[in-house]
């Protein structure tokens, strides 16, 4: 009951054959090397894909793509083509062979390390090669990615939810008052 998650849309697969899935089993495993997982049931149509290719990409989806998401993880790319369905567009990645979600703002390339089967999921494991902002997000004074203005979408326990109110900063509770010099 760790909640609530991102919501995200993972790519796999090539430019000749490619899909998405929603995967809310994700997260950082390691900053140095910067690595994170997914878990991925064996039965998923894109679990063969990741595993032929030893790669995917992790999409964070935003509010406007709320629909999207869950449409990619209702249905099987066995049966349809969900770039299609899902009215999203592909692009090429950069250091990887599977295609980004143009419309997410924020794509973290992957290559698979290790696979863990663990029982229904199995966790792949992998090192972060690229990271793909969209550069409306990027804020000017510091060079760092707005995750909050970006709009992105938080999966907790069956719902899609989106971001709320800023509470604080990391250090908040031991920060000093810094006093004014006049």
């Amino acid at each position: 009951m760790v909640y609530p998650l991102p919501a995200a849309l993972v790519t796999c697969g090539d430019a000749e054959e490619s899909n998405m899935l929603t995967v809310a089993w994700t997260g950082t495993v390691c900053t140095n090397p910067p690595m994170l997982y997914i878990s991925v049931r064996p039965e998923r149509y894109s679990y063969g894909l990741i595993c032929r290719h030893m790669a995917f990409t992790v999409n964070l989806t935003t509010e406007a793509m709320a629909r999207a998401t869950d449409l990619a993880g209702v249905r099987s790319g066995r049966d349809c083509n969900k770039w299609e369905l899902c009215q999203l567009n592909r692009a090429p990645g950069v250091a990887n062979v599977c295609p980004i979600i143009a419309e997410s703002p924020l794509s973290i390339e992957c290559r698979v390390k290790e696979i863990m089967h663990l029982g229904s999921h199995d966790m792949f494991i992998a090192d972060v090669v690229n990271v793909i902002a969209d550069d409306a997000f990027i804020n000017d004074e510091t060079g760092s990615f707005d995750l909050a203005a970006s709009g992105i979408m938080t999966y907790c326990h069956g719902g899609y939810y989106a971001l709320g109110d800023k509470l604080g900063k990391f250090g908040f509770s031991v920060e000093k008052n810094k006093k004014r010099s006049r």
